[in-house]
């Protein structure tokens, strides 16, 4: 590679997003299932928030904690979503190498966001069901701010590192990325110079602070299935535990596709791309996309509002 080529790549003013390689022909094609996806997740997401926000009953930790969730899965689809229909729609292949960094951050941010705030919501409900007559005052206005603020600052500073060391650069071989979007591992795999500190503290957020939250939430549901079952009739563990079951929908929508995501990008190297790049990026969007779903469809006082909503409108 002569000097004015690697002079190029060092430090890259765009990157090229390529969509999804090898399905060039069917971008169009491809782009309404992701579109549709954006949609029921902005509509479903909002429409969480009207809820919460406009009915006083639900003025309580378990849904502020939905809120949070909410908020949070609207940016991660919007980080990630309007510039892949571009690519999709128009060739806009270009992205800045700022902003691209930006989009970076992002993901990785909603992700520890989503974690953390699923970690709190199994607190919620092991304090609900191990602890009810303490619950009112356990989970306080303040605590649930503190806890709120613990999440997004934890969120805001870990991903911080990735960005960072993925500026340093330097970039000799390519600035294009065979992905829609840039992800952590697209942008660093194309650096020239050794990427295994970005790797593993991939790795680490992962597996550490991730694998962390897991536990925790684990733990929390050790002590609840223990609560449950020395309820003495079976009609009330059953009515215990359902209120819990939009939650394990919810964890289950989140980490499996984290996880399998996580190890494909690592150890997938047999995966043909076009199937590792659609996957992925299915996987991303599924869970903003599922949550208001899971929680509009199981959680009784939401559901009960959006169906009056409708009767009201109807009459």
């Amino acid at each position: 590679m002569s000097d004015s080529s690697r002079n190029n790549f060092t430090n890259p003013s765009t990157f090229i997003l390529l969509g999804i390689p090898g399905l060039e022909t069917a971008h169009v094609w491809i782009s309404i299932p992701f579109c549709v996806m954006y949609v029921i997740t902005i509509l479903g997401n909002i429409t969480i928030l009207f809820i919460v926000k406009t009915e006083l009953s639900l003025h309580e930790p378990m849904y502020y904690f939905f809120c949070m969730l909410a908020i949070t899965d609207l940016v991660l689809s919007t980080v990630i979503v309007p510039k892949m229909l571009s690519i999709f729609w128009f060739n806009s292949r270009e992205i800045d190498f700022s902003a691209c960094l930006t989009q970076l951050y992002f993901i990785q941010w909603s992700l520890l966001m989503e974690s953390g705030i699923l970690m709190a919501m199994a607190f919620d409900r092991y304090v609900a069901i191990c602890d009810p007559l303490r619950y009112s005052t356990i989970l306080t206005n303040s605590i649930i701010a503190k806890i709120g603020l613990t999440v997004l600052l934890r969120g805001a500073i870990l991903p911080l590192p990735s960005p960072l060391l993925a500026r340093q650069g330097p970039y000799c071989r390519t600035n294009v990325i065979p992905e829609p979007y840039c992800s952590h591992i697209g942008v660093v795999s194309l650096a020239c110079a050794d990427i295994r500190v970005s790797s593993y503290y991939g790795l680490f957020m992962l597996l550490c602070v991730m694998g962390l939250d897991v536990f925790f939430i684990a733990l929390s549901y050790t002590q609840i299935l223990r609560a449950i079952f020395r309820l003495p009739a079976k009609d009330a563990r059953l009515k215990t535990f359902g209120t819990c079951g939009s939650h394990i929908c919810t964890i289950s929508a989140f980490y499996i596709p984290v996880l399998f995501i996580s190890f494909m990008n690592r150890f997938g190297r047999n995966v043909p791309q076009h199937f590792h790049v659609l996957i992925s990026n299915l996987n991303s969007l599924m869970p903003p996309m599922l949550n208001p779903i899971i929680y509009g469809m199981r959680t009784k006082q939401i559901r009960d509002r959006l169906l009056w909503l409708f009767t009201q409108k109807g009459t």
